[in-house]
């Protein structure tokens, strides 16, 4: 039970807007039509074994920071290499779900971009500076929701199919692509995800006396978030002839299906995107000022301010250009995970 409740919550911190809307899993897999499926599965087993090395490293260390634990096994230059990584991952992300809080008022409600973008910022801002725990509880609470509704959509995608996967085959491949090719695909969305989770999975971790239940709990999250990325894949892949040039594809199904649907499927995706952006600029503000005081409050203001004008950019193109970069440069902290996990460190390191 306990591994069942970390790797739900393994989960929770990786689903973000861009997984959530299918934007991401359009660009990472769906665009290489046939082998998209294929590295679906390839990211699956490196999820399942990546997520297990990650809460086993925190409970092994019983550490309560990323940072501790980073610095323990990979020492003071490529641990500030890893840490600053995780930084410009933070902030980005929180740029990237902005701007998704734009295109779900423009796909869904026809109302301007901007005005999403701008109702988030706010809405994010003011959240963490009241430091309202309790709303971001509730809201962490929609994760199942996403779920169930991944998997009822897949379904009916599936089973309401036109053409077959042959013919949409082309029909896939003329989409965007985030990476040059699949096997790169796979490998770049794993790592930009554990950039983006490691640090909650890590401290997720360290509260796990057991080392075999925290491992186990990684696993669980790992395997579940990869047959969602399946699932997902297999239902835009399936209707990639409709929905193909939508922002948020797995919506834009939802819609198809019932406007009603639609609409609690846009709110499910606002929940997503706020308990995200709030969890990512949060602790890329909390790493800089100390929270609570004037400083932090002032910082908090600034820190919305750019990224809200960053996110003008827009969610596509957001996703196309700075989840690649962040997965190459989380490729660093791949590595540094296998390593740790081969040479099985001792449980008491040297703190940084």
């Amino acid at each position: 039970m306990k591994s069942l409740k970390m790797g739900s919550a393994f989960v929770g911190i990786i689903v973000g807007a861009g997984f959530a809307s299918g934007q991401e899993i359009l660009q990472y897999f769906t665009s290489f039509g046939y082998m998209g499926t294929v590295a679906a599965i390839l990211s699956t087993a490196l999820f399942a074994y990546l997520g297990m090395s990650l809460t086993r490293l925190g409970s092994r260390m019983k550490t309560t920071s990323h940072k501790e634990a980073i610095f323990g096994v990979s020492g003071r230059i490529i641990g500030t290499i890893i840490d600053y990584i995780i930084i410009l991952t933070l902030f980005g992300v929180g740029v990237v779900m902005i701007a998704g809080a734009g295109s779900i008022f423009s796909q869904q409600f026809g109302l301007p971009a901007p005005l999403g973008s701008t109702v988030m910022a706010v809405l994010v801002v003011l959240t963490i500076m009241l430091n309202v725990k309790k709303v971001i509880a509730i809201i962490g609470s929609i994760t199942p929701f996403l779920i169930i509704a991944v998997v009822g959509l897949s379904a009916y995608s599936l089973l309401t199919m036109d053409a077959s996967f042959a013919s949409l085959d082309d029909i896939a491949k003329e989409q965007v692509s985030a990476l040059p090719n699949w096997f790169r695909s796979a490998i770049n969305y794993v790592s930009f995800n554990i950039a983006v989770g490691a640090s909650m999975a890590i401290v997720m971790g360290g509260t796990e006396k057991d080392e075999k239940i925290a491992a186990r709990g990684g696993l669980i999250g790992g395997l579940i978030l990869g047959a969602l990325i399946i699932l997902s894949h297999l239902a835009i892949f399936s209707k990639v002839d409709v929905v193909g040039s939508a922002e948020m594809p797995l919506l834009q199904i939802a819609d198809d299906i019932s406007p009603v649907l639609g609409v609690f499927m846009s709110f499910i995706l606002f929940g997503m995107i706020y308990n995200t952006a709030v969890s990512m600029l949060f602790s890329f503000s909390a790493r800089f000022v100390v929270m609570g005081t004037a400083k932090f409050r002032i910082f908090v203001i600034i820190v919305g301010i750019v990224a809200y004008i960053l996110s003008f950019v827009g969610f596509t193109e957001l996703v196309r250009l700075f989840y690649p970069i962040v997965g190459y440069l989380g490729l660093v902290l791949v590595v540094v995970l296998i390593v740790a996990d081969i040479r099985k460190p001792h449980k008491k390191l040297n703190r940084p």
